[in-house]
């Protein structure tokens, strides 16, 4: 059993990489499962019936299933979101710079409200971050719209980046106190990383859970359409 677990695993990671989804890989595993202990009730060796090529004969076994391969596209989807947060930033900065002067001139002539500290904070980190957010979801969304379940990974990207930001602001923050609030270029560089590092985690989450579950079309007008049967 040891040895078709192994095989298995060997085969479900050739899937992976091959962009199989993940309901498809387990009902290619069930069919394959079922293949390897015949052969193993039978006497023989369970890696022989793969031809010692395990991830060739699992890629053969997807093709003659007919299952669609998904392009998961992490790299593609994580540099897009990167490149929109970037530019985002830009749009954000200059946002602010247009509001906060308007905003101190509104305190200025209504010098009885007392502005809580926490709406002056939400002004001046909350604004760039939800343009940077932003930025991010259309990136991937208009760019990558060819991508299978783009759309679900974008609207995910929409719950999945400002939680990242709620995390991280904190943290960051934390580092700057931590650093005296330096504005040394390796400080700053740290505190950069941190927030791409949270938008880029965010950004895969959604991909992953966006992929997850979701059974590509197939070949649905053959009855054997999925139906495993080693050669």
């Amino acid at each position: 059993m040891d040895t078709i677990d192994r095989l298995l695993g060997e085969a479900d990671q050739a899937w992976r990489g091959y962009g199989v989804g993940t309901a498809d890989r387990a009902t290619l595993a069930a069919d394959l499962r079922l293949d390897l202990r015949a052969a193993a009730s039978d006497g023989g060796d369970p890696a022989q019936l793969l031809g010692g090529d395990v991830a060739g004969f699992a890629r053969r076994l997807a093709d003659e299933a007919g299952v669609r391969r998904v392009r998961e596209d992490y790299g593609r989807v994580v540099n897009t979101a990167l490149v929109g947060a970037v530019l985002g930033a830009v749009v954000g900065y200059a946002i602010l710079m247009a509001v906060y002067p308007m905003f101190v001139h509104l305190l200025d002539i209504r010098r009885s409200i007392d502005v809580p500290i926490q709406l002056a904070v939400a002004v001046a980190y909350g604004v760039p971050a939800a343009v940077v957010a932003a930025g991010a979801v259309i990136a991937v969304r208009i760019r990558l719209r060819h991508l299978p379940e783009i759309r679900r990974t974008a609207r995910l990207m929409s719950v999945l980046l400002p939680a990242a930001g709620i995390v991280v602001t904190p943290i960051t923050v934390g580092f700057a106190w931590a650093t005296d609030y330096s504005t040394a270029p390796t400080v700053v560089i740290m505190e950069i990383a941190m927030v791409l590092a949270a938008l880029a985690g965010a950004t895969m989450v959604a991909r992953r859970l966006s992929l997850r579950g979701r059974r590509p079309a197939s070949d649905t007008s053959r009855p054997d359409a999925t139906t495993v049967k080693p050669a």
